[in-house]
């Protein structure tokens, strides 16, 4: 028992489910014929999906009692292979597309997340430089500063 011990809304409703189940791969074959009887795909989709929509990480699925975190990345993965999510996305789609209307023309889409590598002049400082000039003695290699600002033993 874990520390989700009701519905309180949050979980995949009926109607959802039943177009989401039609979508699912077959489960692989374990290689043994033998094993464990695999976590129901809707427990895994919801814990799958509240790790998505709240943003915690996997091995706090363990604490909800939901399904453990092994299984629900390892079925995250499966399905994401698969395709899984981006049918869902695309349907998902059609179906605001058809009860609402999306003006499609009027979309668009940007994803330059690399750096402008020939921005040159353009680009500006760097942030964390802060006007810095030279050197310091905290940087130098041929003065090296201590704590206690003691001169070096020569060598004997």
């Amino acid at each position: 028992m874990g520390l989700v011990v009701k519905d309180d809304g949050w979980r995949i409703p009926d109607r959802v489910w039943a177009r989401m189940k039609p979508l699912l791969p077959e489960p692989p074959a374990h290689p043994l014929g033998c094993h464990r009887p695999r976590v129901p795909d809707r427990d895994a989709m919801n814990a799958i999906l509240l790790v998505l929509r709240s943003g915690m990480q996997w091995n706090a699925l363990n604490a909800t009692g939901i399904c453990s975190c092994s299984s629900a990345y390892r079925r995250f993965r499966e399905w994401a292979e698969a395709g899984v999510f981006l049918e869902f996305w695309r349907q998902g789609l059609l179906a605001y597309d058809n009860k609402h209307g999306i003006e499609w023309e009027w979309l668009a889409l940007d994803g330059a997340l690399g750096k402008a590598s020939l921005g040159g002049e353009l680009t500006g400082p760097n942030p964390t430089d802060r006007a810095k000039r030279g050197r310091n003695d905290r940087s130098s290699p041929r003065a090296r500063a201590s704590r206690s600002r003691s001169r070096p033993r020569a060598r004997t």
